[in-house]
């Protein structure tokens, strides 16, 4: 049996780069200025609530793969983590802890995909003068059909490399729905239910 770690995330204000003024935007216009220091709170205190659950987890990081939301199977994985992290990206720093303990780095993410992705957003980002319209459902069609592709991509990544013994650990956008995608070869726990395996394991154990 192979086992997948499965964290839900919402990626941090830091990766969102040259969207990051319109989601700024969008929060300042909904709810305020205080709207917009809610959701900075809300997600840095999740990520702390996840690295400091990840620190806590024993596990044989040798035997352990990571994957990770928006990393593009390029060769070039290990840099992007370490140069994401070296700006503070708790995310990447978490990342870069687990590789630093053994783990192994696994490309995650069709880079063409996520290319297109980026490419239909940039190009349809709406301006404080927005207004919806026909051509929404159109783009949110298709940002819906290119999560499916993404997700069914991933589910086939991990199935091709997370080997029988092994650890996966998968952090995904809550918007995803790969876990779904895998084969019942792959068991799926939550952080919550390793952390409580783990405590009842120390208890017999003592």
């Amino acid at each position: 049996m192979r086992q997948l770690l499965h964290i839900p995330i919402v990626h941090g204000h830091a990766e969102m780069g040259s969207a990051r003024n319109e989601v700024r935007r969008a929060h300042v216009e909904c709810g305020g200025e205080n709207a917009w220091e809610k959701s900075r709170r809300v997600i840095a205190e999740l990520w702390h609530a996840i690295e400091k659950a990840m620190d806590s987890l024993h596990l044989d990081y040798r035997k352990a793969r990571l994957y990770q939301d928006g990393l593009p199977l390029c060769g070039l994985e290990d840099r992007i983590v370490r140069d994401l992290a070296a700006r503070g990206i708790v995310n990447y720093r978490i990342l870069l802890k687990l590789i630093d303990r053994g783990a192994t780095l696994e490309g995650t993410e069709d880079p063409g995909l996520l290319r297109t992705e980026h490419a239909l957003i940039t190009k349809t980002a709406p301006g404080p003068a927005h207004a919806a319209g026909a051509g929404d459902g159109a783009r949110a069609a298709q940002l819906h059909d290119l999560l499916d592709q993404r997700d069914r991509f991933i589910a086939q990544r991990i199935d091709a490399t997370l080997r029988r013994g092994e650890t996966g650990i998968l952090f995904l956008g809550a918007l995803h729905h790969a876990v779904e995608k895998l084969p019942d070869s792959v068991e799926v726990v939550s952080l919550q239910q390793m952390l409580r395996r783990q405590v009842v394991a120390e208890k017999n154990d003592g």
